[in-house]
């Protein structure tokens, strides 16, 4: 056992602070918070944030001196070591393992983090932002200096994720005159990587849902989120007025989706295949009646998938898909509609049919009249 030149075991120091610090927690992990002053909860929880980026701070310090571990090991680092004994996963000991060697370029982030200002998600963000300001050829050695100073200033100001969006362009901030230019370059080359990257691939479960998922340009994307939210915030805020539990978030967001995608208009598709771009349900006269029938949608079986007659009535209403009514030979007895509104010649068919409104007891010209189903399947009327 090694003693230093001031004849002080550094193992009794070690572990007599790890000690003090293990009795101080099992001291408060007694404690029930349930009883903690507001204040209390406040102060603990401003004080263990900072306490955090201090046992961070040291934990990258030991890491980026752990080449003795890796040598006992035999692996290029601690990770195996980590993985083995303390059961962390690699990747993510690596990757903390790499932290602290990036943590040990930047003294003011080392700082930092040291003083309890800076956290480890921030240190990440910074150090990535640093390591490509370094590989930058414009950038100068000066000019590092510089956004490290201004990122762990910003630190204390940005959330993690806001100072990722900070970094991003923190050279412009260090000198506009020469890097708002090449910041524009990168964004162009940054969402013609993007384009390239756009991808849905869309699934059926067989269990009534369809799955999909995908990747979109941050622009297309955002406002993707944003319209579906607006859908999906309607729908909370009725569960709220009427004081229902509010569902999982995701799925406020799938009904928003769905009422979206439901609320399309037919008018500014584009046409598929020589038509308009529509969803076809077929079903027998005999399954709409039904109370729990079945319909097809699609145009059979093998090309379509199976739903309740209720969505098919429902779906009836909307003005991309085509309701096909079939009799008990499968003769068509409605071709349905792909419009919302019923076309002119619709109406000039109904108007040389029917000559007045065909409401009971209702003599009113046609023209003052609108179009009007009474049932799926049955036949135009015009009603006032």
């Amino acid at each position: 056992m090694s003693i230093d030149h001031w004849g002080t075991n550094p193992a009794d120091v070690i572990e007599s602070a790890l000690a003090a610090i293990e009795t101080s927690l099992e001291e408060l992990l007694a404690m029930d918070p349930t009883y903690w002053r507001t204040s209390q909860k406040k102060d603990f929880l401003a004080k263990v944030e900072k306490l955090q980026a201090q046992q961070a701070a040291l934990t990258l310090r030991v890491l980026a001196v752990s080449g003795d571990i890796a040598a006992e090991t035999g692996d290029k680092d601690a990770s195996a070591w980590m993985r083995a004994e303390l059961l962390v996963d690699k990747g993510a000991a690596r990757s903390q393992i790499k932290l602290a060697n990036a943590v040990t370029k930047y003294e003011l982030v080392a700082a930092g983090l040291a003083e309890g200002v800076v956290s480890e998600a921030k240190a990440r963000v910074i150090t990535k932002a640093l390591d490509k300001v370094e590989t930058d050829p414009v950038a100068t050695p000066e000019d590092l200096v510089l956004a490290e100073k201004l990122l762990v200033e910003y630190a204390t100001q940005f959330t993690a994720k806001e100072l990722r969006v900070v970094g991003r362009r923190i050279l412009v901030e260090v000198d506009p005159a020469r890097f708002e230019e090449a910041e524009a370059k990168a964004l162009l080359a940054e969402e013609e990587r993007a384009q390239q990257k756009t991808a849905l691939r869309v699934w059926d479960n067989h269990d009534g849902t369809i799955g999909f998922d995908g990747v979109l340009p941050t622009s297309i994307g955002m406002r993707f989120k944003k319209q579906v939210e607006a859908w999906a915030q309607p729908r909370k805020q009725q569960l709220v007025d009427k004081g229902a539990p509010l569902p999982p978030w995701e799925r406020l967001m799938g009904q928003g989706f769905a009422r979206l995608i439901e609320t399309i208009d037919p008018t500014v598709l584009p046409r598929h295949g020589g038509d308009a771009t529509v969803v076809n349900v077929v079903i027998s006269l005999e399954e709409l009646r039904k109370e729990l029938g079945t319909a097809t949608l699609g145009y059979d079986e093998i090309n379509g998938t199976t739903i309740t007659a209720a969505e098919a009535r429902k779906m009836a209403c909307n003005a991309t898909t085509i309701p096909w009514v079939l009799g008990g030979n499968s003769e068509i007895l409605d071709a349905g509609r792909a419009s919302r509104f019923f076309q002119p010649v619709q109406r000039k068919a109904l108007r040389l049919q029917q000559k007045c409104c065909q409401a009971e007891g209702c003599d009113m010209p046609p023209e003052w009249c609108d179009a009007h189903r009474e049932d799926v399947g049955a036949s135009s009327r015009v009603a006032a």
